[in-house]
């Protein structure tokens, strides 16, 4: 059994398969999931487990050199604006685009971990840095 890292095999399994600048996203449970990209449904109810939790528990075991919000995010959930300025905190580089644009790089992501929260524009891309 696994004593440290991600418990969660498939994240564990894509986590040791990301190289630099491969992405994958955090959402929440209304984002559309594109065809053909990997989706890890983690969803038991309604704002279970929440965005914010998925995420932590995932940049502890991930190497993330940049994130990018949905910019209705600033006005629409400022919970997630906090989130990503603490990102900024800690050397993260963050972008905010339009939430259509956001949709449409949802395409090129590796995985989407679709998590339980029902606030809007809780959505992240993270694009993997290395660690050396």
């Amino acid at each position: 059994m696994k004593k440290l890292g991600h418990l969660n095999r498939d994240i564990a399994r894509v986590l040791a398969g990301m190289g630099h600048t491969d992405s994958l996203v955090i959402a929440d449970c209304g984002l559309p999931i594109p065809p053909g990209v990997e989706c890890i449904d983690l969803a038991l109810a309604l704002g279970e487990p929440g965005f914010a939790r998925v995420l932590d528990t995932v940049l502890a075991d991930f190497q993330c050199e940049r994130a990018v919000f949905a910019d209705e995010c600033r006005s629409h959930n400022p919970a997630v604006l906090d989130i990503a300025a603490g990102l900024m905190q800690h050397g993260v580089a963050v972008d905010f685009v339009s939430h259509a644009q956001f949709k449409q790089r949802c395409q090129e992501a590796k995985v989407i971990i679709r998590t339980g929260e029902c606030t809007p524009y809780a959505n992240v891309i993270l694009h993997s840095g290395v660690i050396f």
